[in-house]
């Protein structure tokens, strides 16, 4: 089985992106401004609190892009204001031809929008179904849908931006792991959830044309829908901490597909990183034995599911069942497959705890 996850950034571009997020912060942040918990309600004149508009301008600097707005509902509320802001009900938005991320789906339906499918993998497939059906925008996303996933973000959004097809991206699972997100690229918008990036539950972020935030900000007029200065800063902190702490992850990704694909246990058929959705090592056993290794597991003190993938919450391994939209594409993955995120274990850890779940199962 062959994969193409995501390049991840080494330790040393995953340190160079702290000290950037970093200098940034100092030209935002004056004095002893960073030493609060941030401010509440509507400041005159910005309609939210100045804290998080000091962070949003951060945020946006950081990644290249006109303006950010941090919004309620995590990732999934970050898509839904991004793609609110781009589309009206009814319209027609151009997706991978792959299973859509279930939450994305539930936003799609709840707009009315018309999907539109086409193969990513394929410019020629892309450029005729963007040619009948002139679809209003585009949904793509960062990290794969299907296992065989292959097509380069760049090259789908310059093709899409020829093709005058806003985009919007999401981003999460790739955020602060890669070199470059969506709206580096060219991406109308990306969006992704901090909580998946060691920030506070239920906020998400919107990051890229300024037309497009001023719409979303204008759809989040009442005090109650703000995000606090407390949580802004959050999300900066958090930020602040994830590049250097995934390049690690990454790391020991890395050490584990050697080890196993050496055949460290003799259970292991194949081990290889996919991102599905985050980047995670992906374990397939020469018997369907998925189920008990992750049962015995468990007992050994492996994380039986995620909180927030990867959120700051998350420190032993995650041993789970593979994703739901792999699943979808072969439904036998699940009796002979397990995916393993190392969160902030080492490989002796995994090696140790899959050993013996191999060893009891079979």
């Amino acid at each position: 089985m062959r994969t193409f996850p995501l390049t991840s950034m080494d330790m040393e571009q995953a340190q160079q992106a702290q000290f950037r997020l970093v200098d940034t912060i100092c030209r935002h942040f004056p004095g002893a401004e960073f030493l609060t918990q941030g401010d509440l309600g509507l400041a005159p004149g910005l309609n939210q609190p100045r804290i998080t508009r000091q962070v949003e301008a951060v945020i946006a600097e950081f990644f290249s892009a006109e303006a950010a707005a941090l919004v309620s509902g995590a990732g999934t509320g970050a898509i839904r204001c991004g793609l609110a802001a781009l589309l009206k009900t009814g319209d027609s938005l151009l997706v991978h031809d792959a299973p859509v991320y279930p939450t994305s789906l539930v936003i799609a339906e709840q707009m009315g929008l018309r999907l539109i499918r086409a193969d990513f993998n394929q410019a020629d497939q892309l450029a005729a179904a963007v040619c009948e059906h002139r679809p209003v925008a585009a949904l793509v996303q960062h990290t794969r849908q299907k296992i065989d996933d292959s097509y380069e973000l760049a090259a789908v959004l310059s093709q899409l931006d020829q093709l005058a097809i806003p985009t919007l991206v999401d981003d999460n699972y790739a955020v602060m792991k890669v070199a470059q997100i969506g709206c580096e690229l060219g991406a109308t918008v990306s969006t992704f959830s901090s909580f998946k990036l060691f920030g506070p539950e239920g906020v998400g972020v919107v990051v890229g044309k300024q037309s497009v935030i001023t719409a979303i900000r204008n759809s989040m007029y009442s005090g109650g829908s703000q995000i606090q200065g407390h949580q802004a800063m959050a999300v900066l902190r958090g930020l602040t901490f994830a590049p250097v702490m995934h390049a690690v992850q990454a790391r020991v990704n890395e050490e584990l597909v050697r080890r196993l694909n050496q055949g460290e246990i003799p259970q292991v058929k194949q081990a290889f990183l996919a991102n599905a959705q985050s980047k995670v090592l992906l374990v397939e056993f020469h018997q369907p034995i998925a189920a008990a290794v992750l049962s015995h597991a468990q007992q050994l003190g492996a994380l039986p599911y995620p909180v927030g993938a990867e959120s700051k919450y998350e420190i032993p391994p995650l041993f789970y069942r593979v994703s739901g939209t792999f699943r979808q594409s072969d439904s036998t993955l699940e009796q002979r497959m397990i995916r393993i995120n190392p969160n902030r274990s080492g490989a002796d850890s995994i090696i140790r705890i899959l050993q013996e779940s191999c060893q009891v199962a079979s």
